[in-house]
């Protein structure tokens, strides 16, 4: 891994941070060469604050140089079996000429802090199977669970 940037930042977002987690959604879309689905239909702010405002949605950034390179967006799932949650890291994307200088660790770092706050005793997430990077810093931060992944319409 190269060497951590000196000037990274780490911040969580919160209510009124709408404009970072726009700023966030374009960080998305050019990790993940994903324009349609990341700045095409974006909301408003106001359901941008409203969702930052709640316990139950995480939004992590990374930045250097007072630019966005990279961010976290999780979910904080009650349980029913027992008085727990779970974080699970719904996206996780860092910008191509930043990656392998430690941001997603540091990110994710911040993020257990979170979790903790929030009653979370796992966090979890998913990577594709060719994501070779993806499941890399993942294997060296937890433990690999071989599962199927269906997205089930709602609309039929």
């Amino acid at each position: 891994m190269a060497k951590e940037a000196a000037d990274l930042e780490i911040a969580i977002l919160g209510d009124g941070d709408a404009p970072l987690l726009r700023e966030m959604l374009s960080v998305f879309s050019a990790a993940f060469e994903d324009p349609e689905n990341y700045e095409q239909a974006q909301p408003c702010d106001a359901y941008l604050n409203a969702l930052l405002g709640r316990d139950t949605f995480v939004a992590v950034a990374a930045s250097m140089g007072g630019r966005m390179v990279g961010g976290i967006a999780g979910y904080v799932l009650p349980k029913f079996e027992q008085v727990r949650s779970e974080l699970y890291i719904y996206d996780l994307g860092v910008l191509e000429p930043y990656r392998r200088r430690g941001i997603a660790t540091a990110m994710i770092a911040t993020l257990r802090t979170v979790a903790i706050e929030r009653g979370a005793h796992v966090i979890y997430v998913q990577a594709a199977v060719g994501d070779a990077p993806a499941i890399a810093l993942y294997d060296n931060l937890g433990t690999r669970e071989e599962v199927l992944h269906f997205d089930i319409e709602s609309r039929t």
